[in-house]
């Protein structure tokens, strides 16, 4: 019952259960998959129902939208719930933590919070053709507050992470493969039988085995909750700095949260933004 009651609820994703042992989330929020409060309190009450279900062994997670993945978080309806950020570490400790495997089958445009999710996933499968990856966070005065600070060095080095984070930029399947960020490319033809035979095998395997394997992998790779909430807590107070405020104004009248061409090639256009005078940004902001 209490999974009917949240399948009427939930608006973001929708759920299949047909497969013994799995679950397919797939994300539908047009016109973008972009992120928004009510995304996280659905996704925590998705928490809920994976750990009260010990037949669910694999959850995969997909999107309904070629293009995207997951655009971004909406900031602007982030600020109105200042809760959010707090209930989005919750949910990223719960599902990098719980016995069920997860796997992000990855289309389309996966940046800021996208990106932040599929890295808190235990597996990562990406289209070689229609897969894009990016934390743009500080090409509009920001850092990344959902996780990329305390996952991408966990994965690909403190260096390739300083890259990635530092540039802002859009990068391709294949780089991503090549640096660890994603476990592998596949053509776009081969990534769904891929990923479902994947996920078939893993669930028939021992539910209670798969997740004590996972948790002994756990000690090594995942991220402390004080460690998320460093950069989370970082997040909303930036948004007051004078270059973040110069750099979100650009954002305005370009189609930002649409789609868009700015959606679809975000980290060029970043470029296009230019230098911000923070000196004179500061006289502004006084």
């Amino acid at each position: 019952m209490a999974n009917a009651t949240y399948e009427v609820q939930a608006k973001q994703f929708s759920i299949d259960r047909t497969h013994p042992g799995r679950w397919t989330i797939t994300f539908n929020n047009p016109p973008i998959n972009i992120f928004v409060p009510s995304t996280i309190v659905e996704l925590g009450a998705l928490m809920t129902d994976l750990e009260a279900d010990p037949s669910v062994k694999v959850v995969v997670f997909e999107s309904a939208n070629p293009d995207f993945f997951i655009a971004h978080l909406d900031v602007a309806k982030a600020v109105e719930r200042p809760d959010v950020l707090g209930l989005w570490r919750d949910f990223v400790l719960r599902l990098s933590s719980a016995p069920v495997v997860s796997i992000a089958k990855i289309r389309g445009r996966t940046r800021g919070i996208g990106n932040e999710f599929v890295l808190a996933c235990d597996m990562r499968f990406a289209s070689r053709q229609n897969a894009v990856f990016g934390n743009p966070e500080v090409g509009v005065g920001l850092i990344p507050g959902g996780g990329a600070l305390e996952w991408l060095p966990r994965l690909v080095g403190r260096s390739r992470a300083l890259e990635f984070v530092l540039t802002a930029d859009d990068f391709d399947a294949d780089i991503a493969e090549r640096y660890g960020w994603v476990n592998r490319t596949l053509d776009d033809k081969d990534l769904d039988s891929f990923v479902d035979a994947l996920a078939n095998r893993l669930a028939s395997f021992g539910g209670k085995t798969l997740a004590t394997a996972k948790a002994q992998v756990n000690r090594f790779g995942m991220p402390t909750a004080d460690e998320l909430q460093s950069s989370n807590e970082m997040i909303f107070p930036m948004l007051a700095w004078p270059d973040a405020q110069a750099r979100r104004t650009k954002l305005r009248g370009i189609g930002y949260g649409i789609r868009s061409d700015f959606e679809l090639n975000f980290g060029r256009y970043l470029t296009e933004f230019g230098q911000i005078d923070e000196d004179e940004a500061e006289k502004k902001a006084s």
